[in-house]
């Protein structure tokens, strides 16, 4: 059972505080991704504070379920869900990417509680949730397995390997969450490498499918939900979000894709998230 249980409106401000969370430790740290974790803020918060069953007082719970995060370069993203739902102090978003903190800029499985596996390299991770929800399977336990990706890295090939193994061992306690952005670093990702029609594709490899829009709380719920009571086979989510959401000047632009703000810039997208650099790391100092 999720310990918070948050309803749409928490939903939403939880997803606003993560957002402000990102901006806050990008701009401190002059390090690190900014679109991505933007997108992804409402699908995490959602996962973290609705449905997945954690436990952060003891992240090796072993009735937990497990999520992977397959994109590991959205690491603000993760370290914020992370901090906000309390497996380490807010505080130590502040360190992120310098010396000796353990928020490294791709997340450390050894360092960082919470972490199910170390994240980088594109393409890996649907295929460790398939062992583990097949693991899972073998047990006879009732643990589901979920997994973030993006939506370029659709265009590794050993996704779509982990897609038929999923399909073949029909993994009903496996959902995949995509972060369909449309952008990645060389541009859109239409035109570095159309990866559409992805539902569809999906589809004919034996999965159940979800397409929404990965920014509304209520079909992000409404599609989780189902995955959970959907038998027989694996389930995805396509969430079409837009890159750098939130932020004006960030949004639908793939140059935001691999850097953070400068300050000024920082203190702009703050304003539009409705506080400032100031109040928000003091916030996170205290925290």
């Amino acid at each position: 059972m999720n310990p918070f249980n948050f309803d749409i409106e928490q939903l939403n401000q939880k997803a606003l505080d993560i957002r402000r969370d990102i901006i806050t430790l990008l701009v401190e740290s002059q390090s690190g991704h900014s679109g991505g974790p933007l997108s992804c803020a409402d699908m995490a918060a959602a996962l973290y504070f609705n449905i997945l069953n954690h436990n952060p007082g003891n992240p090796d719970d072993p009735v937990r379920d497990l999520n992977f995060f397959s994109i590991g370069h959205v690491s603000p993203l993760i370290y914020s869900v992370l901090a906000e739902a309390g497996y380490f102090p807010l505080r130590d978003l502040l360190t992120f990417r310098k010396l000796n903190s353990h928020l490294e800029g791709h997340p450390n499985c050894l360092h960082t509680p919470g972490i199910e596996v170390s994240a980088g390299s594109l393409g890996q991770g649907l295929s460790i949730a398939c062992g583990a929800a097949y693991g899972i399977k073998m047990d006879g336990s009732e643990r589901s397995v979920f997994c973030f990706m993006g939506d370029g890295e659709q265009q590794e090939g050993s996704i779509w390997e982990a897609v038929m193994f999923a399909a073949h061992y029909r993994l009903d306690n496996l959902c995949a969450l995509i972060d369909y952005n449309h952008r990645q670093i060389d541009g859109e990702t239409e035109k570095v490498m159309n990866i559409a029609p992805l539902a569809e594709k999906y589809w004919s490899f034996g999965w159940n499918v979800y397409e929404i829009d990965g920014h509304n709380m209520g079909e992000i719920l409404g599609a989780l939900k189902a995955c959970s009571e959907f038998t027989g086979k694996p389930s995805v989510i396509i969430g079409h979000t837009v890159m750098g959401k939130g932020v004006s000047f960030m949004e639908g632009l793939a140059e935001w894709h691999g850097k953070p703000p400068a300050p000024d810039q920082g203190e702009k997208a703050l304003a539009e998230l409705g506080t400032t650099f100031r109040e928000w790391s003091e916030r996170l100092r205290n925290g």
